[in-house]
């Protein structure tokens, strides 16, 4: 078959909905993300798919199927075919923690996905915005406020039942007040509403608030790491402020279907490791307040096993379960 044969089929097979077998054809490889375009994963996504085209593939594609909190983008990569042309961009808490929240998940983290690597790890910050009363700068303060406009007490999360709504529901929990979630369609949108005020405080990924952190628009009442950020220093940490059970880390990671050979695997997990080398991916996760996190495809299905285990027991203390 002739070269312009195969690209004419590729082309009408792609025209028809054949997204893994158009991949083969063309040599273009998609990277699909749970989350809409302008949000912490482009910060990722963007430069380091600008690094791996013509290496991995000819082309490398993003491919954003936002929804259901992730689970849309995690259950159509689950269905492609393992050639490594289909690559799961994905925040760890939707492989670890929906597993305990959601009865009838579509998807099995372990069992229907092989770990390429961790990309990189951030922090949550607990923001507030022009909705916000000024004078408030403490996680106390916010909670004395909100027991007095509990009407007011709301704050936006990316996504329901993410590690985000946890934030907010130990500290609930812990502060013993009303506390409503307000969930949104990835941190984009939700940004756009804490910038205007709808809503007044809202749990966030470090990197998407910063610009406007650093800008006044916004403020930081504190983070969930366990230490202090080197992005953000002069901001406590929850357990600095009294509550040492909110201590979140998250990670993002690549992931591809299960059966997807392991020379394929350690292929494209040996150019993620390249690429975040150098000076140029390290300079864009560092704006962005992301740190670089590399790993072997062994130890990433090892850490994936212990972030499954270690959200079993938060879960059961919160009672929270998703709706299907």
């Amino acid at each position: 078959m002739t070269l312009a044969r195969r690209r004419f089929i590729g082309a009408t097979l792609a025209a028809i909905g054949a997204p893994t077998v158009r991949a083969q054809a063309s040599g273009t490889a998609f990277v699909v993300s749970g989350f809409p375009a302008g949000g912490m994963g482009d910060m990722v996504a963007r430069p380091l798919t600008e690094k791996l085209r013509g290496k991995f593939a000819e082309s490398l594609l993003l491919d954003a199927r936002p929804g259901a909190g992730g689970r849309i983008a995690v259950d159509y990569v689950k269905r492609a075919a393992p050639d490594g042309r289909t690559i799961l961009q994905i925040p760890g808490s939707v492989m670890s923690l929906y597993p305990h929240i959601y009865s009838k998940l579509s998807y099995d983290p372990v069992a229907d996905f092989t770990p390429v690597s961790s990309l990189c790890g951030y922090v949550y910050s607990f923001t507030a915005g022009p909705g916000l009363p000024a004078e408030i700068k403490t996680v106390a303060e916010y909670v004395q406020w909100a027991r007095a406009n509990p009407q007011l007490a709301l704050y936006g999360i990316p996504a329901a039942g993410s590690a985000l709504h946890f934030a907010g529901m130990m500290l609930q929990r812990s502060a013993r007040f009303d506390f409503n979630s307000v969930p949104y369609r990835g941190g984009a949108p939700l940004l756009q509403d804490l910038l205007g005020g709808q809503v007044p405080v809202s749990f966030n990924v470090l990197g998407e608030v910063l610009p406007s952190i650093k800008t006044g628009k916004l403020r930081s009442l504190a983070l969930t790491s366990p230490k202090r950020s080197p992005f953000l220093p002069g901001v406590p940490t929850m357990a600095e402020q009294g509550y040492p059970d909110i201590a979140l880390q998250e990670w993002l990671g690549w992931f591809v279907p299960a059966k997807t050979p392991a020379d394929v695997v350690h292929r494209l997990n040996a150019q993620v490791r390249e690429s975040l080398q150098s000076p140029e991916l390290l300079d864009a996760l560092a704006r962005n307040a992301l740190e670089p996190q590399h790993q072997s495809p062994e130890e990433f299905a090892a850490m994936l096993k212990r972030d499954i285990a270690h959200w079993g027991p938060i879960v059961k203390a919160t009672g929270f379960k998703a709706e299907e």
